[in-house]
């Protein structure tokens, strides 16, 4: 538009030369120009065209969903990260939680034993007296029959003040006999509880170990018959292999058909012709040879 408007001008001027050299530009201009155009009027340029944009939106569409998947596997990483972290700090107040009750029934136990051994000390003391009141007692018998001897009797008023005095005594040790005696008792009860808490807190701790033990070896047999669920992302493709070997799990009318099923070939043990039913999953032998392997993997 620029180059037409200098040629009317000039024209309009009568500048021969200012119009030639207008003209060699605008046809410069032109030639430009018809080249540019030149492939938009070929045949299979405007498919070659829509092709290459395609492949540009199929670019663009394939780098904003590797952007995503690196997006969503770093978010999966993280979340499998927290998850470790959540499992590492359960564990850690589990251990913590196990130590500290492993100290506190520590302390009690030594707290008790060291009340039991006092206890013990005050029935060995109380036992020690009662000796001695006896020794005392057989000491005044020998005294007195060997001043009888010399003609020396002591008056009844003695005896009668020292009987008393040894039945006072007597008295008070049995009281505390029976008060210590009762002391035991009640912290041996209370041993033999905290001893039975322990060991039924060991056997659910075994008994726990079993289940796990049994669940693993479920997981293994069922991983074994049914494939890995972590090596199989398209699970529904195994469905309905799951759902044909659990169905007696879940309907008892299939219970009934596979028992009976079963019990048609139930013979003894002995039988040259059979064998008995097994008590669990017949699990497949392993491969004999590398064709095998790799047709079942």
């Amino acid at each position: 538009a620029a180059l037409c408007r200098a040629l009317r001008r000039r024209e309009a001027e009568g500048d021969e030369a200012g119009w030639a050299q207008a003209r060699e530009e605008a046809e410069a201009a032109r030639r430009e120009l018809r080249e540019v155009v030149r492939p938009l009027r070929e045949p299979g340029y405007r498919e070659a065209l829509r092709r290459k944009a395609e492949r540009a939106r199929k670019r663009r569409l394939r780098l904003q969903r590797r952007k995503q998947e690196a997006k969503a596997a770093k978010e999966e990483e993280a979340a499998r990260a927290a998850e470790r972290e959540a499992k590492i700090d359960q564990w850690r107040a589990k251990c913590i939680q196990e130590v500290e009750e492993k100290n506190r029934e520590r302390e009690l136990k030594a707290a008790a034993d060291s009340v039991l051994s006092e206890v013990r000390k005050k029935q060995a003391d109380t036992k020690r007296m009662v000796d001695i009141l006896r020794a005392l007692e057989k000491l005044r018998k020998l005294r007195k029959e060997a001043a009888g001897r010399k003609g020396v009797c002591p008056p009844p008023s003695a005896d009668e003040a020292f009987e008393n005095q040894v039945e006072s005594l007597k008295t008070l040790l049995k009281n505390r006999t029976e008060l210590y005696e009762a002391e035991e008792r009640a912290l041996r009860v209370m041993l033999e509880g905290e001893q039975e808490e322990e060991r039924k807190r060991e056997m659910e701790k075994k008994q726990k170990k079993e289940r796990e033990k049994l669940l693993q070896q479920k997981l293994e047999i069922d991983s074994k018959l049914f494939g890995d669920p972590d090596e199989f992302p398209l699970a529904h493709l195994l469905q309905p292999f799951r759902e044909y070997y659990l169905q007696a799990e879940h309907s008892v009318a299939a219970l009934i058909q596979i028992r009976h099923e079963w019990d048609q070939y139930l013979v003894p043990a002995d039988h040259p012709e059979g064998s008995c039913i097994p008590p669990g999953w017949v699990l497949p032998s392993l491969p004999t040879n590398d064709t095998w392997a790799t047709a079942v993997r």
